[in-house]
């Protein structure tokens, strides 16, 4: 059944977590959704994962785009979120922005990263019927506000001296209208705080944990699909680097040694050439 925003608040009042897997193309984005995620998220995460951009800031708006327009393609019941990119929230532009996600790739709501310093914007989006799924806390796009290096902030949290400013920012963006909060690196001690303080659906990622209404995570990272663990034992419900390693060498093989492989079964026989 195809879930929507009121579900979510709900769950939030029943004491249910929800669950939002980030996804980047049709086959993961199908997979997620027949899993029972309430909400498939394209994150600007996807230009360092899928195509190994150093800063996840060089993402472009097009380019988000185009993979929101595979990820709906496979979402059915889930809710579609997707990230705006740098640039069209800082501008004044959210607008526009976000009409062409809705138009052009369906998207059921639009995540905006820094967005409580931009009340206006949120509002706007509002009034033109989008719904806004607002992130803050430590993000790409706030690291350096709040003195923390992105690239660790994984391990960092908010510390617990800001939890009066952040709840500020929570009731902020609750009271332009946001129907969701996405609270990165929140910390046990900040992010109940802020979970108590508004009455919508306080999710998070990196640095959440039970004390939110629920969780964010790549599929690809729950999956354990990074070439990093290979050599490292993922701490996820899966292997996936190691499994496709070891499919892809054993293929490679076969073919160098002149094995036919047809259906995902071999046929034996230096005389099945390819």
């Amino acid at each position: 059944m195809k879930k929507s925003i009121p579900d979510l608040q709900g769950m939030k009042r029943a004491g249910e977590k929800s669950v939002c897997f980030v996804a980047w193309d049709y086959q993961m984005a199908r997979i997620a959704d027949r899993a029972g995620a309430d909400i498939v998220s394209v994150g600007d995460t996807v230009g360092a994962n899928l195509w190994g951009h150093s800063n996840p800031l060089e993402i472009t708006f097009d380019e988000l785009l185009t993979v929101a327009k595979a990820v709906r393609r496979g979402v059915h019941d889930a809710l579609l979120s997707c990230d705006f990119p740098y640039g069209p929230l800082q501008s004044g532009r959210a607008v526009d922005a976000a009409i062409r996600l809705v138009k052009e790739a369906g998207v059921d709501l639009v995540k905006l990263d820094g967005a409580a310093d931009f009340p206006e914007e949120v509002e706007a989006l509002t009034r033109a019927g989008i719904p806004v799924f607002a992130q803050f806390g430590i993000t790409p796009q706030t690291s350096l506000k709040y003195g923390v290096e992105y690239s660790a902030a994984h391990t960092a949290q908010v510390p617990d001296r800001m939890t009066e400013e952040f709840v500020d920012q929570a009731k902020r963006l609750e009271s332009a209208g946001a129907v969701l909060l996405n609270f990165t690196n929140s910390g046990p001690v900040v992010g109940p705080a802020v979970v108590q303080a508004v009455s919508i659906p306080v999710l998070g990622g990196f640095g959440g944990g039970p004390w939110l209404d629920g969780r964010i995570r790549m599929a690809t990272a729950a999956l354990g699909y990074n070439e990093k663990w290979l050599d490292d034992e993922p701490d996820t419900y899966a292997n996936m680097s190691r499994v496709a390693y070891e499919g892809l060498a054993t293929c490679a093989r076969d073919i160098r040694a002149g094995r036919q492989i047809r259906g995902g079964i071999k046929t034996p026989g230096a005389q099945n050439r390819i």
